[in-house]
């Protein structure tokens, strides 16, 4: 490592706001130190093939390359549908997780049990609402006025 990449390599591996990059910093500045790679791994709390990846993609693109982050996670079948069902359920709100079942595999063609359905539309930012009737207040009744025509004479 060059004196530049010294500093930035010691300066990362603590004040980087992201952990993985911290830990890939910290896993360089330990090679740098004359740890072997299984000692890094073990200092690290890692494994000894995860370190040579790190070596590697230093190797490849210096502090740079241990800056990237290119893992996506797995993305469902749905995922290319959220515009759709988004609108369609803003639209018209469904009632329960089966119609929202129901609505989901008439927009997409896809089936999905509710539990799948549910997660989904959290992270949609739906959120479930109970609904119930309105309590009605009991229609009040005034002594003076109850059965007559609201007047206060009285027959002789």
């Amino acid at each position: 490592m060059t004196a530049a990449e010294q500093e930035v390599v010691k300066a990362e591996r603590e004040s980087h706001p992201q952990s993985h990059v911290r830990r890939k910093m910290l896993v360089l500045w330990l090679l740098h130190c004359g740890l072997t790679r299984a000692k890094a791994a073990t200092v690290a709390g890692l494994g000894r093939a995860t370190v040579q990846r790190h070596v590697a993609a230093y190797r490849d693109g210096g502090p740079d390359g241990l800056r990237q982050w290119d893992v996506t996670g797995p993305v469902g079948d749905l995922a290319s549908f959220t515009d759709a069902i988004s609108a369609s359920l803003t639209a018209v709100p469904v009632r329960t997780v089966a119609e929202a079942c129901d609505r989901i595999e008439q927009l997409t063609g896809l089936r999905r049990e509710p539990t799948q359905v549910r997660t989904f539309l959290k992270g949609l930012g739906f959120q479930w609402r109970r609904i119930r009737a309105a309590p009605v207040p009991p229609k009040k009744t005034c002594p003076t006025t109850s059965g007559s025509n609201g007047s206060s004479w009285t027959a002789n």
